[in-house]
């Protein structure tokens, strides 16, 4: 039986299991499982640059409305600062991605911040004040 990619993709991840498993190698779908495949990586990326997002959102918040800090942001710092590290501790090859990964989280992270803020964009730095180490270990006031 062989089950369509395009119409029933669950069934079809679970039949190129299957041919995996059995070692029925050539009835693989070996064009979607790499796209597949490709797709798992850059979801893993995605995932670390949203956090790391957050993360420097809520640090320039903590930073520039200081009369504005709560538990709240502290413990969102402090998730994303777990997950994060997580995140690099199943995917280390990550790493050698992050000079792009943070530029661009903490482009997306400005902008953030001045729609919660209110502050102009101006306020902020242009480039990413924290180093990795710093932004998933600098202690909060």
């Amino acid at each position: 039986m062989t089950v369509s990619y395009d119409s029933d993709f669950y069934g079809w991840t679970q039949e190129q299991a299957d041919l995996l498993r059995s070692g029925r190698l050539t009835e693989l779908d070996i064009q979607n499982l790499l796209e597949e495949i490709e797709a798992m990586g850059r979801s893993a990326e995605n995932e670390l640059e949203s956090r790391l997002q957050v993360l420097f959102m809520h640090l320039l918040k903590w930073e520039y409305q200081p009369s504005r800090r709560g538990k709240s942001w502290q413990l969102t710092i402090e998730e994303q600062r777990r997950k994060i590290e997580r995140r690099l501790n199943k995917s280390p090859s990550l790493k050698h991605k992050l000079p792009d990964i943070i530029d661009d989280a903490y482009g997306d992270a400005v902008i953030a911040a001045e729609r919660e803020t209110g502050l102009e964009r101006s306020v902020f730095p242009t480039n990413c004040p924290w180093s990795l180490e710093e932004a998933l270990n600098k202690a909060l006031p």
